[in-house]
């Protein structure tokens, strides 16, 4: 069966599901100020699902996402950068300013993460 993508902007999850259920996310938040940028913290492979290119498949789309909302990604997530970096005609770098206010952001809610 093919794999759904479902986010779930009020918690924060962009969710692959297969046959109904969830088989991987990205964990992320929308930054508080102008551009609101979507901001990747974490993402996450069920076990029995790796190997399959889900990750990527959610990085992706998280990118597509964003693109078309006209908002940067700053993949503060380890597997969402190296995934942009080897992509870089998918995923535009963030400008510096967007990426250092994401991190104050994730700091501030460190808490939740």
């Amino acid at each position: 069966m093919a794999i759904e993508f479902k986010d779930e902007r009020k918690t924060g999850r962009l969710l692959a599901v297969e046959d109904g259920t969830a088989v991987g996310l990205i964990a992320y938040f929308v930054l508080a100020e102008e551009p609101h940028a979507l901001v990747a913290v974490h993402t996450v492979v069920e076990p029995g699902h790796e190997g399959r290119g889900i990750a990527g498949q959610l990085v992706k789309t998280f990118y597509g996402i964003a693109a078309a909302e006209g908002v940067p990604v700053v993949p503060l997530c380890p597997y969402a950068a190296s995934w942009a970096a080897k992509h870089p005609d998918q995923a535009p770098e963030a400008p510096a300013a967007v990426v250092a206010a994401a991190k104050a952001q994730l700091d501030a809610d460190s808490d939740l993460w």
